[in-house]
């Protein structure tokens, strides 16, 4: 998605954590990898964000948790670009569980530094940071306090986007230890046609950073996406499978650009 249309809304909902034995569970609003998108000053824009599960998790870690096993998660992004290098947003998160339940998911607000981002038209480098803090309900997570700083880096040109998203998250409340968590993100597309680019995007929840889990109990997703960009339609659109025992078999994603 064009970096300049930063409205690019995501669908996505989103997955609670592993098993009770090996993570802590937790609402994901969001499967995305941020590369260079960024708003222009003063620019406003809305995205929404969908997930489901066909086939995952359907037994609750702790009582009273909304497990993902066919539920839908929905998010509404409003971000705002502060500077040419400097955006502002926030996330609120609606779940429908299995049973047609409907609930908050809390609220989470971000604060987005690329300061490095060459012309689309050119090609070339891009880096950068976003920070994150969140409340969860304890529907989703067993923790309600979060913080997170996602590193952005990579390439795009015309044709081709490669990023990667390596990711820290730390618990603030509820006994939390302080110990960080780590997370990866990969994304690797090329344009087919004009507004229109296929490929794949990985994602890997490794637990804390200082001890991390065995493979078969981290979270480890593999995407095939599709990414379309022809006015009025902008949208990112994914089917992804998981990759050890520990993950959903089955995710559903979309993201789609709200016209404001």
């Amino acid at each position: 998605m064009t970096p300049i249309r930063s409205l690019s809304v995501s669908a996505l909902a989103l997955v609670a954590g592993l098993t009770g034995s090996v993570a802590r569970a937790e609402l994901d609003d969001e499967i995305q990898v941020y590369a260079d998108e960024i708003n222009d000053p003063g620019q406003f824009g809305v995205e929404l964000h969908a997930i489901t599960f066909p086939s995952a998790r359907s037994v609750p870690d702790y009582a009273g948790e909304v497990t993902p096993n066919h539920a839908l998660y929905l998010t509404t992004e409003l971000s705002w670009g502060l500077s040419k290098t400097f955006e502002a947003g926030m996330y609120i998160p609606f779940a429908r569980d299995s049973d047609g339940g409907f609930y908050s998911g809390g609220v989470k607000g971000r604060l987005k530094w690329l300061p490095v981002k060459e012309d689309e038209a050119v090609g070339g480098w891009y880096a950068g940071a976003n920070v994150e803090y969140g409340y969860e309900p304890r529907r989703f997570s067993d923790v309600a306090y979060h913080a997170e700083l996602r590193t952005m880096f990579g390439w795009r040109d015309h044709d081709w986007l490669l990023g990667i998203n390596p990711t820290f998250g730390w618990d603030l409340s509820n006994g939390a230890s302080g110990q960080g968590d780590f997370n990866f993100g990969f994304k690797g597309t090329r344009r087919v046609a004009e507004g229109l680019a296929m490929g794949i995007e990985y994602y890997a929840d490794t637990g804390p950073l200082a001890n991390m889990l065995p493979r078969q109990q981290q979270d480890q997703k593999l995407f095939f996406v599709i990414d379309v960009d022809r006015a009025p339609w902008v949208f990112n659109f994914g089917i992804g499978t998981g990759l050890t025992a520990a993950t959903a078999d089955t995710t559903i994603k979309f993201i789609f650009e709200l016209p404001i």
